[in-house]
């Protein structure tokens, strides 16, 4: 899969844009809060329907502008598609391929595979336990639509179990209680055994990029906590539901999970140097990537933003003879310094293209 052009209008400091892609290596310039990462931005966007810094749509859109538009051209084994989004103000957002209407916005997922690389990932060692749950669902939802399907009915017997839960002093009948309990049981039981083979097959992809990237001996793995190990989900909310009432929301269930990520059998967010965890980002990704290449999905787009800093010159060469292999598709680098970039393009010798980015200007460079 590759984009071979966007049509961006009013989208964050990007008033209008009309960019057309090399379908190997694309190198964007710039100086810091210039664009670069809002282009990425926009290309993430029309993969996942939602921008990848969780901003609302109505903050996407360029200020005292009443709109945003994108669009983009995409190629997967000489078939084309057209992905449209258009975002109005208070109203509902339109996403359509080849035209038409998308009924669900969850169809479109896993559609246009995309890995990025960004500076906000740090929150998935240094955050919480929604952040990484995040990023696992994510990645699995783009290659199992039954995975997807369940997350979506979860949350929303979630939703309702939570809304009795605040108005409990008035609902007097356990029943209606079990209703969504027993969704979120059938549900979450799911959700918990996927993610158990996930974690299962995907540890040792990881552990090897690791291993790659960091020329080190280190150990590393992530280890997934559920109490669903232990007990079904149906008891778990059974047992705690007066607590829950006291409470007002739900304190047991899949939305509880978490996966400990650990160096030497320790936490990386308490040990781990700046080098280290950004080590650890890097390898999670590049471990998605081959990930979902191997699932049968086409090599994802691969977003690259600011990859280099926090990264000492042997890691950061490996990282670039890595990204050089022929399975790594069409890639999006995003950088300040133009030196990585260029060491990447001598070492690829492929079709690429520069771009210079200035206030929300892109224009294709030499």
């Amino acid at each position: 899969m590759i984009i071979e052009r966007i049509s961006i209008l009013n989208f964050k400091n990007i008033e209008e844009a009309d960019l057309t892609f090399s379908p190997r290596l694309n190198c964007l310039f710039g100086d810091n809060g210039m664009g670069k990462t809002n282009l990425l931005d926009a290309l993430y966007y029309l993969s996942f329907t939602r921008s990848y810094t969780n901003l609302p749509d109505s903050q996407l859109i360029t200020h005292e502008k009443d709109f945003m538009v994108l669009q983009g051209y995409y190629n997967r084994n000489d078939n084309s598609d057209e992905i449209y989004c258009g975002v109005k103000r208070k109203q509902k957002k339109v996403f359509k391929r080849n035209k038409k209407e998308y009924d669900r916005l969850s169809e479109h997922i896993g559609f246009i595979p995309v890995v990025i690389i960004s500076p906000a990932d740090i929150d998935l060692i240094q955050g919480g336990s929604d952040e990484r749950r995040k990023f696992i669902d994510m990645l699995i939802s783009q290659y199992d639509k039954e995975y997807l399907h369940a997350l979506i009915n979860y949350n929303k017997a979630l939703y309702q179990r939570n809304s009795l839960l605040k108005k409990s002093f008035s609902v007097s009948d356990d029943s209606l209680f079990e209703i969504w309990e027993e969704q979120m049981s059938r549900y979450g039981s799911l959700i918990h055994r996927k993610r158990k083979t996930f974690s299962a097959d995907f540890a040792p992809v990881f552990t090897e990029y690791y291993r790659i990237v960091s020329g080190e001996n280190e150990t590393v793995h992530f280890q997934y906590q559920s109490r669903l190990e232990n007990d079904s989900l149906s008891s778990l909310l059974v047992s705690g539901r007066e607590k829950d009432k006291i409470s007002g929301f739900t304190t047991s269930g899949t939305h509880k999970d978490d996966f400990d990520f650990l160096l030497d059998d320790y936490l990386i967010r308490k040990i781990g140097s700046q080098g280290q965890n950004k080590t650890y980002l890097i390898a999670l990704k590049l471990a998605q990537f081959n990930f979902l290449s191997e699932k049968g999905l086409s090599p994802p787009i691969l977003l690259l933003d600011d990859l280099f800093d926090k990264l000492d010159a042997k890691r950061a060469e490996r990282i670039i003879h890595l990204v050089a292999q022929p399975e790594f598709g069409q890639i999006f680098i995003a950088d300040t310094n133009r030196n990585y970039p260029d060491e990447i393009l001598n070492e690829m010798q492929c079709d690429y293209k520069l771009f210079q980015v200035k206030d929300g200007v892109i224009r294709e460079s030499k």
